[in-house]
């Protein structure tokens, strides 16, 4: 009896540090794929940042969007801020669903922006349209690059390692926004360079109002606005109109499904 009470201990034993040991090795073999997804991301980012650069805007062919009556405005210092000058061409060759770039300012997202024809395989695809769980920053495939939605949202993954999404946590942090330089977000498309002004920043559950690309009166947009610059942590000098177009920014705090928002508004548009 002691002898086969300890060939069950032993057993026992046995299985338990297989049971680790083959856990240990899982949890190795993910941790090595998403380094990998990390480490190829970066390299296509390196090879396609090549392709973009920032110039002054040409006056003619330059709008500014809704001015305040208030000289002293931040705003009048934004619009004077270079415009992204992009090589879509070449970005096109490369993936025939670029459609924009996007910069943030204080972060480190610069990145050539994607839309699909739904909002599920830019989350696990990249630039190249490899199989990658970085996934890549794509715009909402209900939104039109070309005219814009009154709301046009931009999603990306947080990842840890600073790629896609992963600093825009930066503009929850007082230092970040205590610097009005990082209040603007550089976007350009095929057709028209953008700058827009920060209004919100905030964290919320994850939820669908902010992501309302639609809206069907004038009073549900202006409430809109309205509830969005109520959330922001911060107190920002751009305040939305009724006539006003915003761009969201939108990605993942942390597993139970927080997100981390930016919304700013259009104050000059450059046609090409």
């Amino acid at each position: 009896m002691k002898i086969n009470k300890i060939n069950l201990k032993k057993v026992i034993t046995f299985i338990l540090i297989l049971a680790l040991s083959l856990t240990f090795i899982f949890c190795m073999y993910k941790i090595i794929l998403w380094i990998n997804d990390g480490v190829k991301t970066n390299k296509i980012k390196e090879e396609l940042i090549k392709n973009v650069d920032e110039k002054p805007s040409i006056e003619e062919n330059t709008e500014i969007i809704n001015p305040p009556n208030d000289k002293k405005n931040d705003y009048w210092d934004y619009i004077k801020m270079n415009m992204l000058d992009v090589n879509f061409s070449e970005l096109k060759k490369k993936n025939k669903d670029t459609i924009g770039w996007i910069k943030l300012e204080g972060t480190n997202v610069n990145y050539p922006v994607v839309q699909g024809t739904d909002n599920s395989y830019y989350l696990n695809h990249s630039f190249d349209k490899s199989y990658n769980k970085a996934g890549w920053v794509f715009m909402d495939y209900r939104n039109d690059y070309e005219t814009l939605n009154k709301n046009t949202i931009i999603y990306a993954h947080a990842r840890v390692d600073g790629t896609m999404f992963g600093t825009l946590k930066k503009v929850l942090n007082e230092e970040w926004h205590e610097n009005k330089s990082n209040h603007i977000i550089k976007f350009s498309t095929i057709t028209k360079n953008y700058l827009w002004q920060i209004f919100s920043v905030y964290e919320t559950k994850k939820e669908s109002y902010y992501l309302t690309t639609k809206f069907s009166s004038d009073n549900d947009f202006n409430n809109f606005i309205n509830a969005l610059k109520e959330r922001s942590i911060f107190n920002f000098s751009a305040t939305p109109k009724i006539n006003d177009k915003i761009i969201t920014l939108s990605t993942c705090k942390d597993s139970k499904g927080n997100r981390i928002v930016v919304h700013a508004i259009l104050i000059k548009m450059e046609t090409k």
